[in-house]
């Protein structure tokens, strides 16, 4: 090869390296948000559960909100941007049923769709 020809030939072998290592990624991020978006599928079922076993319990309510907080800060630890940020908002609408506000739940159960709704959003 002539020395023109290599530095094309290089230049193509370096671009398309490029290319794939971020097409990679990409697909990275995109297994990474589905995790988060299943993972924080999975901790507003648990507390649906909970709340729906004890309606009338306002410790219960607390303490299974208090756990999902929790939880969902610990998963928001694991991503950032805006996956981080709609899982921060997440556990911040569950640390406001932490006092067992029986009449809350309802409204912050219609709530969790667009918490879910957001968190998909942030992962495309």
């Amino acid at each position: 090869m002539t020395p023109p020809r290599r530095r094309l030939a290089v230049a193509a072998a370096t671009l398309t390296l490029a290319v794939l290592t971020t097409a990679c990624g990409a697909l990275g991020q995109a297994v990474d948000c589905n995790s988060a978006a299943t993972e924080a599928s999975k901790i507003m079922t648990d507390w649906s559960s909970t709340v729906t076993k004890n309606a009338t319990d306002t410790d219960a309510i607390g303490d299974a909100s208090k756990t999902a907080a929790d939880k969902t800060k610990e998963l928001a630890g694991k991503y950032d941007g805006d996956v981080a940020a709609a899982l921060n908002d997440l556990a911040s609408g569950f640390e406001t049923m932490q006092k067992g506000d029986l009449a809350g739940v309802s409204e912050f159960t219609g709530k969790m769709q667009g918490f879910s709704t957001k968190i998909t959003s942030a992962c495309s």
